[in-house]
């Protein structure tokens, strides 16, 4: 990527304004939310949401689907999966599809956009903050993701990926008021945020190996119950095309869990499956 091809010491000489005020002030409303504005039905909505953003939009939809195609499913399926992760604030579906192809391609080496080698907190937030923004940039980040920029979409969705989040916010707004929207857009995208970077940090720096790929991930079951199956990321390393992350019967892997369910009502099919005696990138269709 272009932006990520320069020395360490040179990463910092750049900041993301607008990208770092929105972050300052999500953090902020999702403190104030927590510590002054926590009720049951608080707590339900944004836990749905959490859910659907993070479990279907980010784990099913981005990234399995999307970025992997581990499995195929209905068109307005993956539209759906892909509106659910603009929800997170972690831009449109061509950004995030070719952020995390780069990832693969060049992990944790010169030219990866979130390395651990350089140091957790590049890894965790650092390369957000100082790092190129690029959420907008659909034209420049299409060359990443050739696939989904055919889609128009896909096209419209990566450059106005605001939108949906926005919507949402106005309608919890108008049904719950500001301590709801504090609730379930602020804190819950703060929460899912700091999940998903965990991914890019934490598993790339601790936990466990059951695959000697050639990159530093690893295997993290609390990552894993924070993100819906991802911090099995030794697991996804090794199979990248693999739907399924947790391999045995003990790496709770929820979306692997709801892709199943969904296979067998007949909305997904040709679903990749890895097993943990199989060599890194094997993986079947099951």
């Amino acid at each position: 990527m272009d932006s990520v091809a320069q020395h360490s010491a040179s990463r910092y000489s750049k900041v993301s304004v607008i990208t770092s005020i929105v972050l300052i002030w999500f953090h902020a409303m999702a403190a104030y939310a927590l510590f002054f504005q926590f009720s049951w039905t608080n707590l339900a909505v944004s836990a749905f949401l959490y859910w659907v953003a993070v479990g279907l939009g980010i784990s099913m939809g981005y990234h399995r689907l999307h970025t992997h195609r581990g499995f195929k499913t209905p068109k307005w399926f993956e539209y759906f999966l892909a509106v659910c992760g603009s929800l997170t604030l972690e831009g449109g579906p061509i950004f995030w599809v070719a952020t995390h192809r780069v990832h693969h391609q060049h992990s944790d080496q010169e030219l990866d956009p979130h390395s651990p080698r350089v140091n957790g907190f590049w890894a965790h937030i650092g390369w957000i903050i100082f790092g190129e923004a690029s959420h907008n940039d659909t034209g420049r980040m299409a060359r990443y993701a050739p696939d989904l920029a055919k889609d128009p979409f896909y096209r419209w969705l990566s450059t106005y990926h605001w939108v949906p989040l926005t919507v949402l916010g106005f309608a919890l707004l108008a049904v719950g008021g500001w301590p709801l929207v504090n609730w379930a857009i602020f804190l819950r995208v703060v929460v899912g945020l700091h999940a998903t970077w965990l991914i890019n940090s934490a598993t790339h720096m601790w936990g466990s190996r059951r695959f000697a790929t050639k990159d530093d991930s690893r295997n993290i079951w609390w990552v894993a119950l924070l993100t819906f199956g991802e911090g099995w990321h030794n697991n996804h390393h090794a199979h990248p095309t693999s739907a399924r992350h947790g391999l045995t019967w003990f790496e709770f892997d929820m979306t692997w869990i709801s892709l199943k369910l969904l296979r067998a009502i007949g909305l997904v099919w040709d679903v990749r499956v890895a097993k943990a005696n199989l060599k890194p990138a094997e993986s079947v269709a099951a």
